[in-house]
């Protein structure tokens, strides 16, 4: 439909601007914020703003313990401290709507690229637009002010420059090392980076046809280009504040920390009895049907990327959001019997005013201080902070372990017993100790052995109903989220014979 007022040039020009496949683009943005903009409330970004804060201080990035004393003063390796900076940087400018708008919009980038990235490879906006959606209910396990969304960001680039250089569109690539300087000193995530790199380098090592499985074998200048690449990116991952142990930091979180891996849930399988496990059972079927029904080739790196990604994906939930962006370009290719996109058929004031639209409604929804304020209390003690800071908190408190962030930014004064930094607190066992507490085992020994005079958790642990009925423990505050235990009298001190045990155990 061409509106009477426009002439053929205008309406040309105009659809150049707002096509069809830019409105799908936003109205995915949509999707985004109804799937995860509902707050800030994960649990890592408060200690997360105190280390930036910290570094834009003194100038210097934090290598020791400053918020706990269990281990306080203990060697700590900051491995993500790039990723704090936006983050610190917004909340400085505008409080908690900036945190938010920061890791909405970081979001809404990866969507986008995703959607524009995908619909080029499959042909088709309208498979690109349903492959994009599903994916983003996978992603939506990482949703939140997370420092591991920028490493997504860094591996949705790495995925586009390997394809266009798979596909002849790109002569090199040389940003590869400059991407992974950036990455080594965002996430950990990186070492996902060089495996995808590696999967793909060793897909073009051989050539020929298995089947429907289709593989193109580099030439000789294009393998020696891939190694002088792979090296030099290697090499750059040296290039940060902690030299190599900060190379070394993901192989330690595989084979040192145990109890953080076996413990939180992020890192547990996927369960499928789960609205979460559901949608993953259903993307298993659709790839199982589609591969089954497509007579198309696969390629060889296409098939090792989206086995790595579902393998990832199903057996730590934490990797849903790596195994959306492996497997969406399939996705997108088995939805390719949809109508085509007929830019005749392209209605573009009806897409700009639809895009004004949208962006309106998100210019309206950014919440307020007070609102994210708000919906903070619903995973964090807010009414009792503010009893806290009438009347204080006595020393060497036993918190909640996400809790422990939001007690040191919001009340710097209080040294916590635990953080969600979980590596340092299980080196030093603390994180055992937490465990044996909470779930009583060995409880009050443990109390004793740390000095414990309050403890700080939510009215449902048992540990809390525990306690209540002992008389030495006092209920000082108490609602539907956080209850507060004080000791009355000095903690007993823990058995000499015990504490040298446990010191020769670490």
């Amino acid at each position: 439909m061409t509106f009477p007022n426009l002439g053929p040039e205008a309406h040309e020009k105009l659809r150049s601007f707002f096509p069809f496949h830019l409105l799908l683009a936003a109205v995915l943005l949509i999707v985004v914020y109804m799937v995860g903009g509902s707050g800030v409330g994960d649990p890592d970004i408060w200690w997360h703003l105190k280390n930036a804060q910290y570094l834009f201080n003194t100038g210097k990035i934090p290598s020791l313990d400053m918020y706990s004393y269990t281990v306080a003063g203990q060697p700590w390796m900051n491995h993500e401290w790039l990723a704090e900076v936006p983050y610190y940087l917004a909340w400085r400018a505008f409080g908690l709507p900036g945190i938010w708008v920061v890791f909405l919009g970081v979001l809404d980038a990866m969507v986008a690229g995703l959607f524009f990235w995908i619909r080029r490879t499959s042909g088709n906006p309208k498979g690109a637009f349903l492959a994009a959606f599903f994916c983003i209910l996978l992603m939506g396990v990482s949703f939140g002010p997370r420092t591991i969304l920028f490493g997504y960001v860094d591996l949705e680039i790495l995925l586009i420059l390997l394809w266009r250089y798979r596909n002849g569109l790109s002569k090199n690539l040389w940003a590869l090392p400059v991407l992974f300087l950036f990455w080594v000193n965002t996430h950990g995530s990186w070492l996902l980076g060089m495996v995808i790199f590696g999967i793909v380098g060793a897909s073009g090592l051989v050539g020929g046809q298995w089947g429907r499985i289709a593989a193109q074998k580099w030439s000789p200048d294009q393998l020696r280009h891939l190694v002088k690449v792979g090296l030099a990116s290697v090499a750059a991952l040296f290039i940060n504040p902690y030299g190599y142990r900060l190379v070394y930091y993901p192989f330690d979180l595989a084979y040192t920390q145990k109890l953080n891996i076996a413990n939180i849930e992020e890192w547990a399988s996927v369960d499928f009895h789960t609205g979460r496990g559901k949608v993953v059972f259903f993307l298993v079927i659709v790839l199982l049907v589609g591969a089954l029904v497509d007579r198309r080739n696969w390629t060889l790196p296409d098939l090792a990327l989206a086995v790595f990604g579902l393998y990832c994906g199903i057996t730590y939930v934490r990797f849903l959001f790596l195994a959306a962006l492996l497997i969406a370009p399939v996705l997108a290719r088995f939805l390719d019997f949809l109508p085509p996109y007929r830019p005749g058929n392209d209605k573009p004031v009806l897409n700009a005013v639809l895009l004004l639209f949208i962006a309106g409604f998100f210019v309206w929804h950014v919440p307020s201080e007070k609102k994210l304020r708000g919906q903070m209390g619903h995973a964090f003690p807010v009414n009792a902070m503010g009893y806290i800071q009438l009347h204080g908190l006595p020393e060497n408190v036993f918190n909640l372990y996400s809790w422990g962030g939001y007690l040191e930014w919001y009340r710097p004064e209080t040294k916590v017993f635990i953080d969600s930094r979980t590596d340092i607190f299980e080196y030093a066992g603390v994180f055992k100790d937490y465990f044996g507490i909470a779930r009583i085992e060995d409880t009050y020994a443990l109390l004793d052995k740390y000095q414990i005079r309050s403890v700080f958790l939510p009215p449902d642990y048992p540990i809390c109903y525990m306690l209540e009925h002992r008389p030495e423990w006092k209920i000082m505050y108490k609602d539907s989220i956080a209850v507060l235990l004080v000791r009355e009298g000095p903690a007993p001190s823990p058995p000499k014979g015990r504490k040298v045990q446990d010191q020769d155990a670490r």
